[in-house]
């Protein structure tokens, strides 16, 4: 033992040391340490069953007591070994059977006397590493995939029709014959609502996939549900592979925007000609890191195809797509080719122009040298010019006349119609297809007492700025999104183009055509295809909006109702209402990769320092935000999100609730009525932003405001990137807190798979819940407390970690 002792000081008023050294000889003790890490046999096949052994050495000075040695795979811990008391010097190999291991490679790590209860020299080193790899063994291997049905995101009532493909990823054909399908609909108690069979005859090559089975039609009712496809064993599938024969995929109904068209991801599609599934990943920058279901096909030579199979007829495809840069920024051009059923139908015209940015997570711009990319991903869409029936194939197909190399993430079919015009007596139109002429036609439209409002026929209208509305409430309708369109000057970049309305045009609507912007970076203040102000009662449906800053702005508005909408490809928040807007409803709108929050409601005052209160958001769906959350609450009360369905965030949270104010006055969150959370699923959602910092799926953030009233329910939280739920709170300096979490409720809650993320960030990854105990910029340890009523936690690596004295976490 070694004691310190202050007999007198000087200044302070207390004994102080910032470092003390002690010399001297260390006392006999064991030092134990491992080594030699191998496996038998040293190439495994996956049927092989694989027995792992160590060294152990003491190297210290006495002896040691008997303790273990632990064998990992990755992050498993797949077998331990008993060793025995060892005299200084002496050693002894030990060995663990971990049974046979699915093909690839396993980081493995061996650490001796895991629990520190042998006292040894030196603890830092007990752990030695090595490298087993297993090879696939010859055999068929069947999966269901893809397992479909249309429409992809049923609402209650709708007929539900399931398909489904089977694939060989084997690497032997299968055997002939039959082979039989059993879909199940499970509820959320486990019992069978609708169980569908059929069947898919021949021999099915290896790496090849099935034409789609349909297997019948299910009647959706509101609720979760799993759906299980079983396929029979293979004769020439051993059955080491026969256990992915079973799959399951969660079907929320109920949750989500309903939207009219069918999403298809490439992955679960046929491929060919060279084309190469790639993923999973989490890996932002990359072709699978920022795909949906971080999967993707790459067709990179001539004659790679990726080939989907129609659920419902289809005059329309949309693509999600990745090519590269031009070396300098600024993107080129392309395109691809679509077949229908082995013919060439014609090409879809390809840019990244409006992809590819570069540098870091927080203000990433359009120049290749400010660092990795990020934003790879854009979208192209193209009326086919014929009706292609379910059941046809649609190829996109790299051929010589398509110069770049591909990516294709998923595709849209839509069967799409225009809208005529509402009533030629009472609607104005255009007299021609620019700027001028539809601002004309909306000044008629308001000065004229007999007209109702403007109708805008199909085709392409070049814009230049904001079209002005006021002087009385007016109807401007498209012939739909697909063909009355927007377009900003192609020869320029970041025009602020949109409508701009005032009180005196409350009640207005705003309906049934698209913006393509020409946004190519985030530049805060214009870019807004709605920026409203004081208005009150505006209906916005059915529009879509890409390339532009944010479809819309709110700053003190009132019951407005927007509804229908698709938003893409945004360089900030899909939409925001802030400054005590009120009585505002959003629903059935989908955003897909927008650069900030997709959808935001920030209490802020410096305009308006009304309360925000009772404004609905529900039924939405938030894909690919690739800066900011899917959701996002800053402070309010009584206001309501439910029906949500958020997946693949790709650097922050996928809900963010929080008191922050960003230097902005701002109300935080009011006690009563609180703000309530409601029926929602975060799937792979969180990320890595502001360098170090990791986020979960659901943030819960204490900072500058009040945090209180908070209450969430029935939360699905599946595949986290780090983590599910994450409890953190601002502080003013390191020692000081800001407002604590109080009067937070959750009810019913799952969280799934939260596992370690074998990143930089592994230490801060694979919790269900964490209570974050870290100083970190501006935060610190989580302060204050919730509740959790109904707590489900399966797969993850740690379920809840709190180890603050700070923070009270109550599970019941």
């Amino acid at each position: 033992d070694v004691r310190l002792q202050f007999t007198a000081n000087t200044g302070a008023p207390g004994g102080q040391v910032a470092e003390l050294q002690i010399s001297g000889t260390p006392a006999p003790n064991p030092d134990l340490t491992v080594s030699g890490l191998t496996s038998s046999p040293a190439s495994p096949v996956e049927t092989d069953a694989v027995t792992l052994s160590a060294t152990v050495r003491n190297a210290g000075s006495a002896a040691s007591a008997a303790t273990s040695v632990a064998f990992y795979a990755g992050d498993d811990k797949v077998g331990t070994a008993s060793v025995g008391a060892l005299a200084a010097g002496a050693t002894a190999t030990v060995s663990a059977n971990i049974g046979a291991r699915d093909a690839g490679t396993y980081r493995l790590e061996a650490r001796v006397d895991e629990q520190n209860a042998v006292p040894e020299q030196n603890e830092g080193n007990n752990t030695t590493t090595g490298t087993l790899t297993v090879r696939p063994v010859d055999t068929a291997d069947l999966i269901a995939s893809p397992v479909s049905w249309t429409p992809g995101n049923p609402a209650a009532g709708d007929t539900v029709t399931f398909s489904v493909a089977i694939r060989n990823q084997g690497t032997v054909a299968s055997a002939g014959g039959s082979h039989g399908i059993t879909l199940t609909v499970l509820n959320d108690a486990g019992t069978a609502v609708r169980t569908l069979t059929g069947a898919a005859s021949g021999a099915i090559a290896a790496g090849a996939t099935t034409a789609p089975v349909s297997l019948g039609t299910w009647t959706a009712a509101n609720g979760k549900y799993t759906v299980r496809a079983v396929l029979a064993d293979d004769a020439n599938e051993l059955p080491v592979k026969r256990a992915n024969n079973t799959s399951t995929l969660p079907l929320f109904i109920g949750r989500g925007a309903s939207m009219p068209y069918d999403t298809y991801e490439a992955e679960d599609a046929a491929v060919g000609g060279g084309a190469t599934r790639v993923g999973p990943s989490r890996d932002v920058g990359t072709i699978a890191g920022e795909a949906s279901g971080r999967r993707a096909v790459t067709l990179g030579q001539t004659g790679a195809y990726v080939e989907f199979t129609t659920r419902a007829p289809t005059n329309s495809l949309v693509t999600r797509f990745s090519i590269p840069d031009a070396p300098g920024g600024g993107g080129i051009d392309s395109t691809l080719n679509v077949y229908v059923d082995g013919g060439f139908l014609k090409a879809v015209s390809l840019t990244s122009r409006y992809a590819w940015l570069y540098g870091a997570e927080s203000s990433p711009n359009n120049n290749p040298g400010s660092g990795p990319p990020r934003h790879i991903y854009d979208e192209a869409n193209l009326l086919l010019g014929t009706t292609v029936p379910a059941g046809s194939r649609i190829r996109l197909q790299k051929d010589a006349a398509n110069t770049s190399t591909y990516a294709i993430d998923f595709v849209d079919f839509e069967q799409v119609t225009q809208a005529g015009n509402p009533d030629p007596a009472k609607y104005a139109i255009p007299a021609g297809f620019g700027h001028q002429d539809v601002q004309n036609a909306l000044d008629k439209a308001r000065m004229d007492a007999s007209l109702t409002g403007v109708y805008l026929p199909a085709g392409d209208y070049q814009t230049t700025g904001k079209f002005q509305v006021y002087g009385k409430a007016i109807k401007v309708v498209g012939a739909g999104p697909w063909f009355t369109r927007f377009r900003a000057p192609s020869g320029q970049q970041n025009t602020d183009i949109g409508f701009r309305a005032d009180a005196t045009a409350n009640g207005s609507t705003f309906a049934g055509f698209a913006y393509f912007g020409n946004y190519v970076e985030r530049i805060d203040g214009p870019g807004k295809v709605f920026d409203l102000t004081n208005v009150a009662n505006l209906t916005i449906e059915n529009v879509w909006i890409e390339h532009q800053v944010c479809m819309l702005w709110g700053t003190n508005t009132d019951n407005l109702t927007i509804r229908n909408a698709r938003i893409r490809n945004v360089f900030a928040d899909g939409l925001n209402l802030t400054n005590g807007s009120t009585g505002n409803r959003v629903t059935d709108v989908e955003t897909r990769s927008t650069g900030d929050d997709s959808f935001a409601l920030f209490s802020a005052t410096d305009h308006n320092s009304g309360e925000q209160t009772g404004n609905v958001f529900e039924n939405l769906t938030s894909l690919l935000t690739w800066r900011a959350a899917g959701l996002a609450v800053y402070g309010g009360y009584d206001n309501t999100f439910r029906n949500i369905y958020i997946a693949d965030t790709l650097v922050y949270s996928g809900v963010t609730i929080s008191s922050l104010d960003f230097g902005y006055p701002m109300h935080g969150f009011g006690a009563s009525p609180p703000t309530r959370f409601e029926n929602i699923s975060l799937v792979r959602a969180g990320g890595h932003f502001w360098g170090q910092q990791t986020f979960p799926a659901l943030w819960v953030f204490s900072s500058s405001k009040v945090f209180q009233g908070i209450r969430v329910s029935d939360l699905d939280i599946v595949d986290p990137t780090y983590s599910g739920i994450m409890f953190q709170t601002g502080y003013q300096n390191p020692t000081t807190p800001l407002n604590p979490i109080r009067d937070t409720v959750f009810t019913n809650v799952s969280i799934s798979g939260a596992r370690k993320s074998g990143d930089a960030f592994d230490a801060k990854s694979g919790f269900g819940i964490w209570v974050n105990e870290l100083p970190e910029p501006g935060q610190g340890p989580a302060v204050g407390s919730a509740t959790i009523n109904g707590l489900r936690l399966v797969n993850n690596h740690t379920d809840i970690r709190n180890t603050t004295s700070t923070f009270t976490l109550n599970v019941n």
